[in-house]
């Protein structure tokens, strides 16, 4: 028997008692404090939109303040308190608490409840996360593209109200695991900045008297050829065309098979081969970064068609997987922010993409670096086997726990 079951047959042998929100808290709505309130020093505050991303379950520092004259007309946050999201864009966000335990007072504005109450201010905050929350603010949610739950409604919310003892016991668990969590985010940032120490060997500056090339002297840059989608027709047994719409951030997000138009076109020179690197050239970028791709057996055969550019070593002192993270390099995505054309449709041309310099190290320390690079990248990016896989684990697993910690047999009325 766990020491939480102990307590639990000890203390509440029948069952805990479930209670309406507004039974055990007064609920204070919060008004005003746009951003723009918002300064460097002064009364903590706590934004809405700050608990979505910056907060956890609970905080000991704001991040922002306001002055003394604007936390006048704002709600008051006490020691203890929790604060708690009534707006959002969607249902997960909508409902997000977070408990202040700071020494001092502070303030929040609008789309925001203070919970003022008597129970654990961390045991109220874990169970917001919960899931047996989660199912009652799905069915108070009122709104379609702005999701709200009013501090009205917030009311109604039946919240398991063990005694104390319980609740530190719940805590304390819960708290080993936000460390552990804690823990596993500091050494994946930890392990990013490593692994940007090593991106950045790859640079476009010269230094120690290494040798700097134009990409285009020791890279064969080829521009797909223009075609009419009329010119196809479906069919998955022949080659798979790609397009920019078919690139992400270092992967491609689909292919599409067409079969290729007779006539006069030699399109055997469009073909694709395994570590090809293939570069949108209008709209290079996605919100996460610049669209290419590195060819794999699994797309082929494959060609190329326009308004992508094909990036393939023609230079025995180039390594094609070196190139690899050229292309994907701080060096060379702030290269093309600066010289891609056109607003309403940014675009590349064949000479930008060919004009950009870059340090060449031998080819020795060329496949050092990409060993190192590639081992990190596995690292801190890969979802199956890295620490971004064992971080998901670890809050599946805080998940589990915490839902059947926070989950309890009502007592009978």
């Amino acid at each position: 028997m766990s020491r939480i079951d102990e307590l639990i047959a000890d203390l509440c042998p029948d069952g805990v008692e479930f209670k309406a929100l507004g039974e055990i808290a007064d609920l204070v709505r919060g008004n005003g404090m746009p951003k723009v309130d918002l300064v460097d020093s002064g009364v903590g505050a706590i934004h809405y939109g700050q608990i979505y991303t910056r907060y956890g379950a609970w905080a000991k520092e704001t991040i922002s303040f306001v002055t003394s004259d604007t936390a006048k007309k704002l709600a008051h946050v006490s020691p203890g308190d929790i604060i708690i999201t009534n707006t959002s864009e969607n249902i997960d966000d909508v409902g997000k608490a977070v408990a202040w335990l700071g020494e001092e007072s502070i303030v929040t504005g609008g789309h925001a409840t203070v919970i003022k109450h008597r129970e654990d201010p961390k045991y109220l905050s874990y169970w917001f996360q919960a899931e047996s929350f989660r199912a009652q603010k799905r069915a108070l949610a009122t709104g379609t593209k702005v999701i709200d739950v009013s501090a009205r409604q917030l009311m109604k919310v039946k919240i398991p109200v063990p005694p104390l003892e319980v609740q530190r016991e719940i805590v304390r668990i819960l708290d080993q695991f936000t460390a552990l969590e804690a823990e596993l985010e500091a050494e994946l940032e930890a392990r990013r900045r490593q692994y940007q120490h090593y991106r950045d060997l790859i640079r476009n500056e010269s230094t120690n008297g290494q040798r700097k090339i134009r990409l285009g002297d020791a890279v064969d840059v080829l521009v797909g050829f223009p075609f009419k989608s009329a010119q196809f027709v479906d069919d998955a047994t022949q080659d798979a065309l790609v397009r920019g719409d078919n690139i992400g951030q270092g992967f491609f997000k689909s292919v599409e098979f067409k079969r290729w138009p007779g006539g006069t076109y030699s399109h055997e020179s469009y073909a694709l081969a395994v570590d090809d690197i293939v570069l949108a050239m209008d709209r290079p970028f996605i919100p996460a970064g610049l669209k290419w791709a590195m060819v794999t057996q699994e797309i082929l055969p494959a060609r190329l068609v326009q308004r992508v550019a094909r990036l393939r070593s023609i230079d025995k002192a180039l390594d094609q997987q070196f190139l690899r993270h050229v292309i994907s390099s701080d060096a060379f995505v702030t290269y093309v922010r600066r010289v891609q054309t056109g607003n309403t449709v940014p675009h590349l041309s064949a000479k930008q993409i060919a004009d950009f310099d870059f340090v060449l190290p031998p080819i020795g320390e060329q496949e050092r670096i990409v060993g190192i690079l590639d081992n990190f990248d596995a690292l801190v990016n890969d979802l199956n086997i890295g620490l971004p896989a064992e971080l998901a684990a670890r809050r599946k697993q805080y998940e589990y726990y915490r839902d059947r910690l926070l989950t309890f047999k009502e007592r009978a009325a």
